[in-house]
């Protein structure tokens, strides 16, 4: 297993967790620092999107122009199965394990409450300290308690909401208005994918007039399932979107076909994405922007809700299982430049690897004694490089799994036996091998035991 344990100066530690590497010697003419987009979907299917699965009926045409101008990512990994989790993971680049929010934030007090340590270091500290300018639009549902807020954990702009979803047209949340501008409420009109895009695409105006380097976190709530309770009485529980997506179909957009609200939902989101895209051209920033997309979790596949409309295919189950439809996602990664064009990687990579993708961008120092479940992905990426890592270790509420190579384990209780499969050949977990070849069984659980040892004692 690989861990990161970095020294430097106790100042270092102590004021700059994330400072800029010093230079040593004659100083080199600096180099202008990329900017950093990432964009979080919230439920995607890894099967939604046509530039993964080419039977999906979806119009998705500016995330397939994305893919084809950069890296489609067929193994990408969310570090949970979970929205609330699998955020902090990314922000913290640490598994949940490590950095302690291993639970869905629940309801008006979850998302209101302390949710992650304050004490663990985020991206966009990391970064401020290397000069960037940094901004959060769209869902945080990481906690909202003063002290856990976007602008006090490291963003200077945010404009989203603080749970994990709100109707797309009202912004409520279990009956309470939730739409903030920084820590203040804030009442605007219009459908939320479209505000989160339009927010960003201002601080990226505002920040190319400035001159300086921006870090930009876009977590989109959609497509998320629609919530009952943010709905008013006699209201239906729904798929939202603007009338524009339903017409990209010829579909009504009165119909109660939940099927095609939800293809509604995915173009709309499609096209926000395209909208900001269209503004890095604009300012000719393309290649100067470093832009990774994915989805935080896959889709949900609990039959009991009805809503089961999206696609995993052609990964087993979905979100909050550890099964690959749970925890391997769509990702697409461009930067004109340095990410060579119409890529298919598939060596394994996961969200942790994001924050040290950000620490090597903007030539940050890590933090002194902070152990790091991520990796350089950059390597990878440009199209030069093997994973870095020796396997990728899951655990969520009774599911677990490991990843090492092209073999997986998976349990879905910790009293019953490990399942094996060989992804290189059977993506769909659909031929256990676990009695056929019980050394390779062993083998992977003496590694899911490391990690446990491991866990047990930061």
């Amino acid at each position: 297993m690989r861990f990161r344990i970095y020294a430097c100066s106790f100042v270092c530690l102590t004021l700059f967790p994330g400072f800029p590497k010093a230079s040593t010697g004659a100083e080199p003419r600096p180099v202008a620092l990329p900017n950093i987009l990432i964009i979080t979907a919230d439920n995607l299917g890894y099967g939604d999107l046509p530039c993964f699965n080419p039977r999906s009926p979806i119009i998705a045409p500016r995330l397939t122009q994305l893919a084809a101008e950069g890296a489609k990512l067929t193994s990408f990994y969310t570090a949970s199965p979970t929205c609330t989790v699998s955020r902090a993971c990314l922000l913290t680049g640490r598994v949940p394990q490590r950095h302690g929010l291993t639970e869905q934030l629940p309801g008006i007090a979850g998302n209101y409450g302390r949710g992650l340590d304050p004490a663990e270091i985020l991206i966009p500290q990391m970064l401020k300290h290397a000069g960037y300018v940094t901004g959060c639009f769209g869902k945080w549902n990481i906690g909202f308690a003063p002290g856990s807020r976007p602008t006090e954990r490291g963003f200077d702009e945010f404009f989203g909401h603080a749970s994990g979803n709100i109707d797309y047209f009202t912004h409520n949340y279990n009956g309470k208005h939730d739409l903030f501008r920084g820590v203040e409420e804030a009442h605007v009109k219009g459908y939320a994918t479209d505000l989160f895009a339009a927010a960003v695409m201002s601080f990226i105006g505002e920040q190319s007039r400035a001159g300086k380097p921006w870090f930009c976190y876009l977590p989109f709530n959609a497509p998320h399932f629609p919530n009952s309770r943010n709905k008013a009485p006699g209201e239906p529980a729904v798929w939202q979107a603007p009338a524009s997506a339903f017409a990209a179909y010829g579909y009504d957009p009165a119909t109660t076909n939940e099927q095609q609200r939800y293809y509604a939902v995915v173009t709309a989101l499609d096209h926000a994405i395209g909208r900001v895209l269209d503004k890095l051209d604009e300012l000719s920033l393309a290649e100067k922007t470093f832009v990774f997309f994915y989805s935080d979790n896959g889709a949900f596949m609990l039959p009991v809700r009805g809503l089961e409309v999206a696609s995993n295919a052609p990964l087993r189950n979905g979100g909050v299982t550890c099964w690959e439809g749970g925890i391997r996602v769509a990702a697409i990664a461009r930067q004109p430049g340095r990410i060579p064009p119409n890529q298919t990687i598939d060596e394994p990579l996961w969200s942790p690897d994001l924050f040290v993708a950000c620490q090597e961008l903007a030539n940050a120092e890590p933090r002194s004694g902070h152990q790091l479940d991520g990796l350089n992905p950059l390597p990878v990426l440009t199209g030069d490089g093997k994973s870095p890592h020796d396997s990728l270790y899951f655990k969520y509420r009774k599911h677990a799994a490991l990843r090492q190579g092209d073999w997986k384990i998976v349990r879905t209780r910790p009293d019953s036996p490990w399942h094996l499969f060989n992804l290189a050949n059977d993506v769909g977990e659909t031929n256990d091998l676990a009695s056929n070849d019980t050394a390779k069984r062993d083998e992977l659980a003496r590694e899911f035991e490391r990690w446990e040892t491991e866990l047990a004692t930061d």
